[in-house]
């Protein structure tokens, strides 16, 4: 039976951590960041993480 292969993009843009967490950058920094306030870009730096319902989803295309 061949091997599965990995969906490329979701395994660049998504980690999955030892307890099964997966860990992704937040949206909303790519630009117009003038706009935004000070507070909200530093509170855009720390990772987010997916939902427990999306997890699956991503972890059947990284296979991990």
């Amino acid at each position: 039976m061949p091997k599965i292969k990995t969906h490329s993009s979701t395994a660049k843009r998504f980690t999955v951590k030892k307890s099964g967490i997966v860990k992704m950058n937040s949206n909303g920094r790519r630009h117009k960041l003038g706009i935004k306030t000070p507070k909200r870009k530093r509170q855009l730096r720390r990772d987010a993480y997916l939902s427990p319902a999306m997890t699956a989803n991503v972890k059947a295309q990284i296979h991990d």
